[in-house]
């Protein structure tokens, strides 16, 4: 590379190893906090189940206040 200087590429370098440190957090909130995934089968076949219509799974809600809502579903 004649004639570039590692300093321009420095903000490079920010913005991509940010946007995979974001891509990877973003993973593992998916991982760990999404009821559609199940980690333990055996004590827990069905986690979605289990929630409660107070529960907030979702990244980002726009004007919802989970903790007035009711149950209106079956137990099963």
């Amino acid at each position: 590379m004649i004639g570039i200087n590692i300093k321009t590429l420095i903000p490079l370098f920010i913005f991509i190893g940010g946007g995979a440190a974001m891509s990877i957090l973003y993973l593992g909130r998916l991982a760990l906090k999404n009821p559609d995934c199940s980690w333990d089968r055996k004590n827990n076949p069905e986690p979605w189940n289990k929630l409660g219509p107070n529960d907030q799974y979702k990244l980002f809600t726009v004007n919802m206040d989970y903790s007035k809502l009711k149950k209106d579903r079956p137990d099963f």
